[in-house]
């Protein structure tokens, strides 16, 4: 039997949404505030677009998804920590969002797909991070 050459992105695509949306879930259950658990709801959905258009090849989608990610990371609530360390995590966050924008653009989903992948890693690693902080 022979499987479709993208079916391993796919695959690894769904396992890296599950741990990116259980991340999120926990650091929603965690959030001080109505607009907190609002801005980790949009950041999700974005997420889930993104994935979506890869899965899809949507590489407009994947672009206006992943801008919108870019543009939540500016955006004061973003910032929940003051400190060095949470400030370089969420600039490698934008690095690898802009290397995801850039693929979608080139409609290259190879690219995309391990972009996607490594942002997702990102996410969840700061989550552990914040969780962690005092």
């Amino acid at each position: 039997m022979k499987l479709h050459p993208h079916l391993w992105q796919i695959g690894v695509l769904l396992l890296c949404a599950t741990a990116f949306t259980s991340a999120l879930v926990y650091s929603q259950e965690q959030a001080d505030t109505p607009t907190t658990k609002v801005f980790m709801q949009v950041k999700l959905v974005h997420a889930q677009e993104v994935l979506e258009g890869l899965v899809t090849e949507d590489y407009d989608m994947i672009a206006k998804s992943a801008n919108q990610l870019a543009l939540l990371s500016q955006d004061a609530q973003w910032h929940v920590l003051q400190t060095p360390e949470y400030t370089r995590r969420s600039e490698e966050f934008r690095r690898e969002i802009d290397l995801l924008t850039e693929a979608a653009r080139e409609k290259n989903l190879d690219r995309a797909t391990l972009a996607y992948v490594k942002v997702t890693f990102h996410c969840v690693d700061c989550h552990k991070y914040v969780r962690k902080s005092p």
